[in-house]
């Protein structure tokens, strides 16, 4: 009998012909002993076009593999509080511009450099470098508001901003902004996107000793570790395999042959098929649903009725239902259900409604149709193009499908190209599109300053609101908790209205788990952590 999913929300603020051919490939977990390896099978396929370091991919997949050898000055707890981790303790200063951070003393990196300010400083000062090109990570460490850090004494860094930057905690608590050795940031640095032992080399409870890109990672145990988030040692598994399988029935496959441990990005059709004996988490992640994003500068996008109406003319409850099994909860805002700040109020508030979106359209002038049905406007069809990045999971293909069918149905046509990175950002980077989609994982909402700014860097709706800019500048700036709800509430009902982003659903990240594995653990994402993990 298959299992039951078990969803698990955290409490912050809260085919087969194919795999079976891969799955020969597989080297077969070891048999049960003392210490062993784990063979961890994830998607990564995008690890190997320098996705590697986290402190400048945007790629989850990134922070979620390099977590093993990188550590943070800082842990976020399941409650969303903080707790020491590198650093012992630190002090805020009362406008949220200065953190002082007392770091441990006993700290070193898996090739023997010390850890200590010195090496926060140069971290740092590499992420907004902008030869470095960091753009999630720069943006996390306050972009522009980044005044610089300052080494105090050996084991104490202040980090200062030009403005108060309330989020920076909790950003410290990511692997975007862990640490590398200043040795590797020195001799290294270049090759860090391209990752490799010698060269991803960090604090933390394994060292990468083997890469093969596109094939698989090799993390052997850190045995002289001793300062792990809640005091945790040198973990017992000997070696992490981590096995990259872009196939979604090929992860299943080798969690249900016993050639795998633990598998993650199970697609929720998938993970309700599985057998006894697999456990089955789903956590659904804080952050930015998956969500469209509307290009309003550059084509029929520009219209907010034309926007509203293209919202309005999906039924995204019934796709979502269907294509995720109910497991991933349709969403209405531009934070997830789970994120701190999230707008409840705008649950049911702009449904499904063919006749509304109709409505819109004629109001908008798209009142003739051609001999397909789309709608046309001064000898143009209402057509938008939709570039999506690869590979693109079946479920999301499904999705795409039946968004593409249901504005059909309103003489609304939607042209979908899915293209290789490089090609996709050919058009990303001049917006030479109608939309995009992604999801994006933050357990902070200054992650919309990113996509509603100005001068966000993955503002791809093009929003250019002062409005929205004031906004944004005030809830990065303030220390006050209830403040920064009530600006981002304001933020949630703008986008509702305006509609520059359409939230479909929040995901949860969905890992299938082996009966050999004990004492795994999740972050605040979803993501494993193995500080604790043991095999047999």
């Amino acid at each position: 009998m298959p299992t039951a999913l078990a969803r698990r929300v955290l409490p912050i603020a809260a085919i087969a012909a194919a795999s079976s051919l891969l799955l020969s490939a597989c080297a077969p977990a070891s048999d049960s002993e003392s210490g062993g390896e784990l063979v961890w099978s994830i998607e990564g396929a995008n690890l190997s076009a320098g996705h590697m370091d986290p402190q400048v991919s945007q790629l989850d997949v990134s922070g979620m593999v390099q977590r093993a050898v990188l550590d943070s000055l800082v842990f976020q707890e399941d409650d969303g509080s903080f707790t020491p981790w590198l650093a012992k303790d630190w002090t805020v200063s009362d406008d949220s511009t200065e953190y002082t951070f007392t770091l441990r003393d006993d700290v070193t990196f898996t090739d023997g450099e010390p850890f200590d300010a010195e090496a926060v400083k140069a971290n740092f000062d590499r992420i907004v470098d902008p030869e470095t090109e960091s753009a999630q990570a720069a943006s996390m460490m306050g972009a522009d508001f980044y005044e610089g850090t300052e080494v105090v004494d050996e084991h104490t860094v202040t980090v200062r901003f030009t403005q108060p930057y309330a989020p920076f905690l909790q950003a410290a608590s990511t692997p975007q902004l862990g640490f590398y050795s200043p040795a590797v940031l020195a001799e290294s640095g270049d090759q860090l996107k391209a990752g490799g032992p010698g060269v991803t080399v960090g604090t933390g409870p394994f060292e990468l000793t083997e890469y093969t890109p596109d094939q698989e990672l090799v993390y052997t145990r850190n045995d002289d570790y001793a300062w792990g988030p809640h005091g945790e040692g040198a973990p017992e598994v000997e070696t992490l395999r981590v096995e990259i399988q872009p196939e979604a029935a090929v992860r299943t496959g080798v969690i249900e042959s016993g050639e795998a441990d633990l598998a993650s990005n199970i697609p929720p059709n998938l993970a309700t098929e599985l057998g006894d004996g697999i456990t089955v988490d789903s956590i659904e992640y804080p952050g930015l649903p998956y969500s469209l994003y509307l290009n309003e500068k550059f084509g029929v996008f520009a219209d907010e009725k034309v926007r509203q109406a293209f919202a309005r003319g999906i039924d995204i409850d019934a796709s979502v239902e269907e294509i995720f099994f109910d497991q991933f909860p349709r969403a209405w805002s531009v934070l997830g259900s789970t994120t701190p700040g999230y707008d409840s109020s705008l649950e049911g508030s702009w449904p499904f409604d063919q006749d509304a979106a109709n409505a819109l359209l004629d109001e908008a002038g798209w009142t003739a149709r051609d001999s397909d049905g789309i709608r046309m406007k001064d000898g143009q069809r209402l057509s938008a193009r939709w570039i999506a990045w690869t590979p693109v999971p079946d479920d999301r293909a499904a999705l795409a499908n039946a968004i593409q069918s249901d504005l059909k149905g309103i003489g609304f046509e939607v042209v979908r190209e899915v293209l290789e990175p490089g090609a996709y950002n050919e058009q990303y980077g001049p917006k030479t599109f109608d939309l995009t989609d992604w999801g994006f994982s933050g357990a902070d909402p200054d992650f919309l300053r990113s996509h509603l700014h100005t001068d966000g860097f993955q503002n791809a709706s093009q929003v250019t609101d002062p409005q929205v800019d004031a906004l944004l500048e005030q809830g990065v700036a303030s220390g006050d908790q209830e403040e920064r709800t009530a600006i981002y509430t304001q933020l949630q009902e703008w986008n509702a209205q305006y509609t520059a982003i359409v939230p479909l659903y929040s995901p949860s990240a969905i890992t299938a788990v082996g009966e050999r594995v004990s004492g795994l653990d999740y972050d605040l994402y979803g993501r494993p952590l193995f500080y604790d993990v043991s095999v047999g």
